[in-house]
């Protein structure tokens, strides 16, 4: 089947929904931007289409050769197919995604997303150029070895992506109560990029909500804690260079001091801010010291 790509279809709206929160934004004040933190994130964005243009045709081939040579079951082209491809799509992404903050590796690719301290639709359009460098597609593989064409894992993660477009934003508080049971939304999505020792490691879905409450990450975003956004060590800077591969620049810098192959293994493979006598702060270390802050405050 000839699909179209959501993404390049949904640009025109991406505009112009980022032109309206702009003018929401300076009438209400309930969202902010910074034209640097903004032009940083669009420069991300047409890098990241950039990349993706290079290398999505060997995602794709990877794709063919698994689905011809190894796929399971030969499913169609129906409807039916395109919604349980969607929905194991989606359940690949939310993989992909905690894998992503937890692993350094992955992190060195996937922190980009997170380096702004606003949360605009904009930010939405910060995205990683080296997704393929990290093999972040490895995790899409097993869709074609079920039998779903690479075609339509590629239509289906492309409307995901533009499903995500629209959460990146602090202008929609909440949305109905069961929409907000199914769906992630803005306020899901707004945990999940917040620093708050709370927030911390929540809220990975794509899509669906439901996988977060399924497998234990589901954090609900509450009024007397708002969530601050960025990262926890942030980069002071706009350069879209050192926005792009700063945690790389890190990991090479930590894989030639360590001492052992047992330090590369964990510089590489361990969480973010891991280190071998945990002098670093990782995200466990600081929602444990913020729990134990907690756990001393008497009760009123």
């Amino acid at each position: 089947m000839d699909l179209p790509d959501p993404v390049t279809l949904a640009i025109p709206a991406f505009v112009i929904l980022i032109i309206a929160e702009m003018v929401y934004a300076r009438i209400t004040r309930k969202a902010a931007f910074e034209v640097k933190d903004s032009a940083t994130s669009l420069i991300m964005g047409l890098g990241s289409q950039l990349a993706g243009a290079a290398m999505n045709g060997a995602v794709i081939a990877i794709g063919f050769y698994l689905w011809q040579n190894f796929r399971l079951f030969d499913i169609g082209w129906a409807i039916w197919a395109f919604v349980v491809a969607f929905l194991l799509e989606d359940l690949a992404y939310y993989v992909f995604h905690r894998m992503a903050h937890r692993v350094r590796w992955f992190w060195a690719s996937h922190v980009i997303h997170h380096s702004s301290q606003h949360y605009n639709l904009t930010t939405a359009l910060r995205q990683t150029w080296t997704g393929f460098f990290s093999i972040a597609f490895a995790f899409r593989l097993p869709l074609f070895v079920i039998g779903f064409h690479p075609l339509m894992i590629a239509f289906v993660k492309g409307l995901n992506l533009v499903y995500q477009f629209w959460i990146h934003t602090e202008a929609i508080n909440k949305c109905p109560r069961w929409f907000e049971a199914v769906f992630n939304t803005p306020s899901h999505h707004r945990v999940h990029h917040a620093t708050n020792p709370r927030y911390l490691d929540a809220n990975y879905a794509g899509t669906l909500i439901v996988w977060d409450k399924m497998f234990g990450t589901f954090v609900p975003e509450l009024a007397e804690d708002p969530p601050r956004y960025g990262i926890v060590k942030n980069l002071g800077t706009f350069n879209p260079l050192k926005v792009a591969f700063h945690e790389w620049v890190g990991i090479a810098k930590d894989l030639w001091a360590a001492k052992s192959w047992r330090e590369r293994a964990g510089y590489f493979l361990g969480p973010p801010g891991w280190s071998p006598d945990g002098s670093r702060q990782t995200s466990d270390s600081i929602k444990a010291e913020w729990r134990a802050a907690v756990d001393k405050v008497p009760a009123e």
